[in-house]
């Protein structure tokens, strides 16, 4: 609707002081006609907005002016609190905003704080991973202060690199490195954060779990005029995934192994037909053709299966399997453990 259209115009300059048209379209999902309309409209009611020309130009409200902001409807509401969660990780931030959401729940009408606690008892949200993992975000609170406040931060960062192997497998370790950077702003992906942020050697990302200290300067950030986070995070995440290397295999399954590839890996296609033998079954046996992160995690899968996978390529993948097999066999048979009866009958 046009008025929640404007009111929404109005919080957007009151936050950001100024905006060109440009910027409030794309916000706002209109056209630059559009909100040279909707000012027209504002400055109509007795809003008192005005234009500033140049390149440095844009809409802004007069100094001073603010509006009163209604309460929330109840689809606000339901959005706020579904949204909470996501600022889940850091036990700290996550005690501040459970406060700053208890003030603001305190302040609604009775109705709506019931529904409010309804809303909270049908939602619950476990961070930890299957296996057990979890961010360790114990730096998170020291670069959002530095992020705030616009202030340098010197870190101590545990960078992943690859490192040589005899074997000529892939394999990682890391590497402690110390920085002094401008932080820029903070994304959060699933249960992750990021820090960026600019350097002496540019733009970088850096994942908050991986700031092995964190330490905030009293001097001033230099953040550049034209920086946009969203516009960033979108670019470089783009330019990440068109240079990651995935390991590619085709795999002759078992149905039930093929069901739980394809479980695993959503994005596994059914390949051509290769002449490969097929094992002697009774069932029809799937090829398909997996993406893997690289080929460690391929092998630790095919070998998971066992006899419900075959490896038709790449050939690469097939010798490391076999010489896998070949190494277990041949590892030396372990003495049973004494049983626990034939101590108890000697005694």
């Amino acid at each position: 609707m046009k008025s929640d259209r404007l009111l929404s115009t109005i919080l957007l300059l009151q936050s950001h002081g100024q905006l060109t048209g440009r910027e409030l379209a794309e916000r706002l999902e209109v056209s630059e006609r559009t909100i040279h309309r909707d000012m027209d409209a504002l400055s109509a009611a007795g809003v008192p907005v005005f234009a500033l020309r140049g390149s440095r130009g844009g809409w802004k409200l007069e100094e001073a002016w603010r509006t009163q902001v209604p309460g929330l409807d109840e689809a606000e509401l339901h959005a706020l609190l579904m949204a909470q969660p996501r600022i889940v990780g850091d036990p700290r931030l996550a005690a501040a905003a459970e406060r700053a959401l208890g003030k603001l729940l305190a302040s609604l009408p009775g109705h709506l704080r019931e529904r409010a606690a309804s809303i909270r008892q049908r939602l619950y949200v476990d961070t930890t991973g299957w296996r057990g993992g979890s961010e360790d975000l114990s730096m998170l609170p020291r670069v959002q202060d530095a992020v705030a406040r616009d202030r340098k931060l010197r870190i101590r960062y545990a960078k992943a690199r690859h490192k040589p192997s005899e074997a000529d497998e892939v394999a990682f370790d890391t590497e402690t490195v110390e920085r002094i950077v401008d932080p820029l702003g903070l994304v959060a992906k699933g249960s992750a954060w990021y820090l960026v942020a600019n350097g002496a050697s540019g733009f970088r990302t850096y994942r908050v779990s991986r700031i092995e200290h964190a330490a905030v300067l009293e001097i001033a950030a230099r953040r550049p005029a034209s920086f946009e986070l969203a516009v960033y995070w979108k670019n470089s995440t783009e330019e990440f995934r068109k240079i990651l290397q995935r390991f590619e295999a085709v795999l002759r399954l078992h149905p039930r192994a093929a069901r739980t590839m394809k479980m695993w890996h959503p994005t596994a296609v059914v390949a051509d037909q290769l002449p490969q033998a097929i094992p002697a079954s009774s069932e029809i046996w799937t090829t398909l053709r997996v993406q893997f992160d690289d080929e460690e995690q391929a092998l630790f899968i095919v070998l998971g299966m066992g006899s419900r996978a075959q490896v038709v390529a790449p050939e690469s993948l097939r010798r490391r399997i076999q010489a896998e097999l070949t190494a277990m066999m041949s590892l030396p048979e372990l003495s049973p453990p004494p049983d626990p009866t034939d101590s108890a009958a000697r005694s």
